[in-house]
């Protein structure tokens, strides 16, 4: 049986223009469009992939945010995702989260869930970090692959193409591991309707 663990981030919605809130203190979120953070959602895209190829057995998505990321969970869910694992916190996902502790709330969940495979989008397009896959491949002393545009699974290896600034590296490590998605792995689908409401039925 492989396990599959997808991180998924609730950001404003890409086609958003943003506002500086009146403060000046940062984003101004009220009545502003959220959805799945892009990364993210090519993340799960590549996760329910791997079950459709018969590959992974289950998929389970987690998201840290407030009471509406369980908005981004039901969309992973309608996506094909089996279950859904809520951490609810009501701090600032933008500024006051940083990605350490996101790691390590994730290290915690893979630690219960035991996982074979970690995918994550390679940075939100909020803060643009790009480092929580790599500070959790460090707290659980698994291998790591960033920049992910291609994943094989065989046996217990994972082959990976990954984005550079000259070209294409071509690796190989093996599992249990953490992958960050880049742009050209996937094109998500669009859930059907019929996955929408079943979704919104399902327990998390």
């Amino acid at each position: 049986r492989m396990r599959v663990l997808v991180g998924l981030k609730r950001v404003i919605d890409y086609a958003v223009k943003v506002r500086v809130s009146k403060d000046g203190s940062g984003v101004a979120m009220d009545n502003v469009k959220m959805s799945m953070n892009p990364f993210c959602e090519i993340a799960c895209e590549e996760a329910i992939r791997l079950k459709e190829a018969k590959i992974a057995t289950e998929i389970v998505a987690v998201s840290i945010g407030p009471k509406q990321a369980v908005e981004t969970l039901r969309s992973a869910l309608a996506m094909g995702a089996d279950r859904a694992i809520h951490i609810a916190t009501d701090v600032r996902l933008d500024q006051e989260m940083q990605p350490l502790a996101t790691a390590k709330l994730l290290k915690a969940v893979v630690e219960k869930e035991a996982p074979s495979l970690v995918i994550l989008g390679k940075q939100s397009i909020d803060t643009d970090n790009a480092t929580t896959g790599p500070m959790l491949a460090e707290l659980l002393d698994w291998p790591l692959v960033t920049f992910a545009s291609k994943l094989k699974i065989e046996a217990n290896t994972a082959i990976v193409d990954r984005e550079t600034d000259t070209g294409i590296d071509s690796v190989q490590i093996s599992l249990p591991a953490v992958i960050t998605a880049d742009l050209r792995l996937n094109t998500p689908r669009y859930p059907k309707l019929p996955s929408i409401m079943k979704a919104k039925k399902k327990n998390l």
